[in-house]
């Protein structure tokens, strides 16, 4: 993955690769007794002639509460709903997949979180299935709307 610019929600940038920002993580939270849970996605916003994607990882300490890395990007590129839809999940699975490795080697279950809706009646449910089985194929979990809190919630509260 090349190098992106990951930054804590205090607004703290991250110094180093994203993989080894997460490899500490995850040795001291293990230290600290704590159990993980990692849930990645992706949400993005349209302002005039630009699109805004914020990705998120999101780890959540069982029964402690939680904290989260984010990476913001921009594009001019026009794009259909279900195409904006395509490209969240792309985003989330390119970020879970450099990290399932230490996911697994630290026996840290992870998630994919969808900003789409399980609802036919939104727009963004065109992108349902293809995103499902992309994310399933791909051998990781699943979540959407509303349960898909990563991308719909957290990463929805920091794209700018």
């Amino acid at each position: 993955m090349e190098q992106r610019q990951w930054r804590k929600l205090n607004g703290e940038k991250i110094r180093r690769p994203i993989e080894d920002e997460v490899r500490a993580v995850l040795v001291r939270e293990k230290e600290m007794g704590h159990e993980l849970k990692a849930c990645i996605g992706t949400d993005s916003q349209v302002k005039s002639r630009e699109t805004e994607f914020a990705t998120v990882i999101v780890f959540i300490r069982k029964g402690k509460g939680g904290f989260m890395y984010i990476h913001n990007e921009t594009t001019k590129q026009k794009m259909s709903i279900k195409q904006r839809m395509l490209t969240e999940v792309a985003m989330s699975i390119d970020v879970a997949y450099s990290l399932c490795r230490l996911f697994t080697l630290y026996n840290v279950a992870m998630e994919v979180h969808a900003d789409i809706n399980t609802n036919p009646s939104f727009k963004s449910n065109d992108a349902l299935k293809e995103a499902m089985g992309y994310i399933m194929g791909m051998g990781f979990a699943f979540k959407a709307k509303p349960e898909a809190f990563a991308s719909s919630s957290c990463a929805n509260k920091v794209v700018q």
